[in-house]
């Protein structure tokens, strides 16, 4: 009588499938959680949802109206080890002045690193008229170890926003990014939670001052 060859138990190859399964979902699960900021990113940029602003090509609104209104900026960090804060808390200027504020960023990690900003405003409403001529969140931003880099922001604000019912009565608008390290960079995340800086200061008031 001839030998049976043993079988090998059916669960093992079982786990295995389901193993590589999994392995695969989470992997295309990280590769869509990359992809989606970009993307949600135009979407916002094309809708105003969201309170994202408006990119525009016309430096300025063709009409300043005789009323102020104070913007104030926030910058924020996730997984990117760079120091980003504004330069400026706030500005305050007229409803379709065209003005330029700046933020700063600091590569604090031993390797150059690329950056991505998403941005919006506050109130939501007020994003698709808080118009963008020039901005570093249009294009990626790369920095050597130990770099430090200017950032401008030319912007104005769309007289049209006082005909909005809700806005009417504006007085404040808030400016906020978010910096996220582009994928290829893969640096170490920082330790610390993503850090917002809101408190207020004038507009000829530095950080370092």
């Amino acid at each position: 009588m001839s030998a049976e060859t043993p079988r090998k138990p059916a669960g093992k190859n079982s786990n295995r499938v389901v193993a590589a399964v999994c392995l695969a979902f989470f992997t295309g699960m990280i590769g869509m959680a990359y992809a989606a900021v970009p993307l949600y990113r135009m979407f916002c940029q094309a809708t105003g949802y969201g309170g994202t602003t408006q990119r525009v090509e016309k430096q300025y609104a063709g009409r300043v109206l005789d009323r102020e209104i104070t913007v104030r900026f926030d910058a924020n960090i996730a997984g990117v080890p760079w120091e980003f804060q504004p330069v400026q808390r706030s500005m305050t200027m007229k409803i379709g002045q065209t003005v330029q504020a700046h933020y700063q960023a600091t590569n604090k990690f031993d390797q150059p690193v690329t950056g991505r900003a998403t941005f919006n405003v506050q109130p939501e409403l007020a994003g698709p008229y808080f118009n963008k001529v020039e901005c570093f969140c249009f294009t990626d931003t790369s920095l050597k170890p130990g770099e430090t880099l200017d950032m401008p922001v030319l912007f104005y604000v769309d007289p049209d926003i006082v005909n909005v019912p809700e806005l009417k009565d504006i007085k404040t608008i808030t400016l906020s990014y978010t910096m996220f390290p582009v994928e290829k960079n893969k640096p170490v995340a920082s330790s610390e939670p993503a850090q917002g800086n809101s408190k207020t200061v004038s507009d000829t008031e530095n950080l370092g001052g």
